[in-house]
C-alpha cells in the first residue's frame, strides 16, 4: 500500500519555492500555478509577482538576443535539492547532407535566476508545469518578482513585442497552430525572378499589382474604399505559381502567412495583427471546403476590417473552387479582384527554360549543350509544364551520371536512339549532330516515359510544335 506524499519527509531546501516544486512534481498534481504562486507569495511577501507565459513573452530568448541579461542562482550549501532542473537533449541536424553532426543542448525545466533589464533587477523563476488533460503538454511560465509591478509590465510589453515579431522568419499556420519558420524565410529570400519564366507583360502586371498595393493606402482612403486586395493564381500544376509567390514574398519580405486546411479565424486574426501583410492561401480549392466556406467568405468580406491585407490564392483547378468564390470572381471583385492564369509554357517559353538549364550546366564538361539542343527539346515537350520539363532534365542527368561507363559528351548516342525511339511517339526530325549528344539521347527516353505516364493519367497531350532548325 502506497502512502500519501505528505507521509514522506519533505526534502530540505533554503528556497521554499524549490522545495514545493520538487515535492509537487513527485506526486499527483492538480495545478502547478497555484502551488508555485502560493510558495512565492509566502517566500517573497514584499515583492510583486507576475505570472508570464513563455509562449507569449520569452524572457530567455530576449536576453539571448542581447536585450537583457540574467544569471542562474545556485543552491545554498545546506540544500538537499538542486536549484534547477534541466534536460540534456540531442538536436539532429536539419540536413544530414550538410555533414553536420547535430548539437547537444540544455532544456530548462525549472530554474531560478537574477534578471536585469534596462537597469532594473528582477527575480525570475521558470517552471514547466505540464498541467492539462493532454499527455505532457508544453506549458512553461515565468514567475517574475520585482519591487515595482509597473517595471515588470513595462519589461513584459517589450519582451512580448519582441517575441511576437519576426526575426528572419515567416509565420506559417500548419498542424493547427501558428509557428515561425526560418527555413521558409530562407527559401523565400533565395527565390529569384531568374527562376520564373512567364510572359513579360504578365510578369510586369503581377509585380505592379503587388507593389502598388502596399504603396497606395492613402489612395484607397481618399477613394473611401477598403484597403484590401485579392489575387488568384490558377492553372495546371508546375508552371510557376508557387515560385512566383516566393519571389514576390522576397520583394515584400515583411510578413507572410500561408494557410492550411482549417482555423480560418486564426489565420485572419494573425493577418490583421500584422497588417500590412501578404496572406497566401496555397491550393485554395482544398482549403475552402464545404464546412468552412461561409466562414471563409465572412472573414474575407464580412464586418471585420481587412485593411492592409494583400491576399493571394493559388489553385491548380479553378473549376474546383467553391461557387461562392469562383462566381464572385466574376460578379463581385471585392474578394478576389483579379485572376492570373499560369498556362503550360508555349514553344518560346519552353525554349527559354532549356536555355535556363543550358546556363546551369555551362560548367559541366561532360555535357555538351548547344543552342540547337534547346530548340529540339522544346519541340518535343508540348503540353509539358515546367515541372515536367524539370523532371525530364533531372532524370536524364541522373541516368547519365549513374552509368558505370558513360559515353561522355558525345559518341555512341546515335545507335541508342535508333533502338529506343518508336516511329509515332514524337514528331521530331532526325539530326545527325544531335544524335551524337548524350543529353539528347537520354532526354528523349525520359520524355517518352513521362508522356506514357501522362497518357495513363489522362493528361491531355496536344500536337507537337516544330520549327525549322
Amino acid at each position: 500500500m502506497s502512502l500519501p506524499t505528505s507521509f514522506y519527509p519533505a526534502p530540505k531546501a533554503s528556497d521554499e519555492v524549490t522545495r514545493q516544486f520538487f515535492e509537487h512534481s513527485s506526486a499527483p498534481r492538480i495545478n502547478t500555478d497555484a502551488v508555485i504562486v502560493q510558495a512565492l507569495t509566502q517566500q517573497y511577501p514584499n515583492l510583486q509577482l507576475s505570472v508570464v507565459p513563455r509562449l507569449s513573452s520569452d524572457l530567455l530568448s530576449y536576453a539571448a538576443a542581447g536585450h537583457a541579461s540574467f544569471r542562474f542562482l545556485g543552491p545554498d550549501s545546506s540544500d538537499e535539492l538542486p536549484s534547477s532542473l534541466q534536460w540534456t537533449v540531442f538536436l539532429p541536424p536539419a540536413r544530414r547532407l550538410d555533414g553536420d553532426a547535430g548539437v547537444v543542448a540544455e532544456k530548462l525545466v525549472y530554474g531560478k535566476m537574477a534578471y536585469k533589464w534596462e537597469g532594473h533587477d528582477f527575480i525570475v523563476y521558470l517552471v514547466d508545469g505540464r498541467d492539462g488533460s493532454a499527455s505532457y503538454p508544453s506549458i512553461a511560465n515565468f514567475y517574475v518578482l520585482s519591487a515595482d509591478k509597473q517595471q515588470t509590465e513595462a519589461m513584459i510589453l517589450q519582451v512580448g513585442k519582441w517575441t511576437n515579431e519576426l526575426h528572419d522568419e515567416v509565420w506559417v499556420f500548419d498542424g493547427g497552430y501558428w509557428q515561425k519558420s526560418q527555413d521558409l524565410y530562407n527559401s523565400v529570400r533565395n527565390a529569384s525572378w531568374d527562376n520564373v519564366i512567364l510572359d513579360p507583360d504578365m510578369k510586369k502586371a503581377i509585380i505592379e499589382d503587388h507593389l502598388t498595393f502596399f504603396e497606395s493606402r492613402d489612395t484607397y482612403e481618399g477613394l473611401k474604399v477598403p484597403w484590401k486586395r485579392g489575387i488568384i493564381y490558377y492553372g495546371p500544376p508546375g508552371n510557376g505559381k508557387t515560385v512566383s509567390v516566393k519571389v514576390l514574398s522576397s520583394f515584400l519580405i515583411g510578413e507572410m502567412q500561408r494557410g492550411p486546411e482549417y482555423s480560418i479565424n486564426q489565420i485572419f486574426l494573425k493577418a490583421r495583427q500584422f497588417a500590412p501583410c501578404y496572406l497566401v492561401f496555397e491550393d485554395l480549392d482544398t482549403i475552402v471546403s464545404d464546412n468552412v466556406r461561409s466562414y471563409f467568405l465572412n472573414e474575407v468580406d464580412g464586418l471585420k476590417s481587412n485593411d492592409g491585407i494583400f491576399m493571394i490564392g493559388s489553385t491548380n483547378h479553378l473549376d474546383r473552387l467553391d461557387p461562392g468564390i469562383s462566381k464572385l470572381l466574376q460578379k463581385r471583385p471585392s474578394r478576389f479582384d483579379r485572376k492570373y492564369f499560369f498556362p503550360d509554357p508555349n514553344l518560346k517559353e519552353r525554349t527559354a527554360y532549356c536555355h535556363f538549364w543550358q546556363r546551369k550546366l555551362s560548367d559541366n564538361k561532360d555535357i555538351d549543350f548547344p543552342d540547337k539542343l534547346c530548340t529540339a527539346i522544346a519541340e518535343i515537350t508540348v503540353d509539358f509544364s515546367f515541372a515536367y520539363m524539370q523532371e525530364a532534365f533531372v532524370a536524364s542527368l541522373l541516368a547519365i551520371a549513374g552509368r558505370s561507363h558513360g559515353v561522355g559528351k558525345s559518341g555512341g548516342g546515335k545507335e541508342v536512339v535508333t533502338e529506343e525511339l518508336e516511329d509515332d511517339w514524337v514528331g521530331v526530325r532526325g539530326d545527325k549532330d544531335l544524335d551524337e549528344l548524350v543529353l539528347w539521347v537520354e532526354i528523349q527516353k525520359q520524355i517518352r516515359i513521362l508522356r506514357e505516364g501522362m497518357d495513363k493519367s489522362g493528361i491531355k497531350i496536344g500536337e507537337v510544335e516544330t520549327v525549322d532548325r
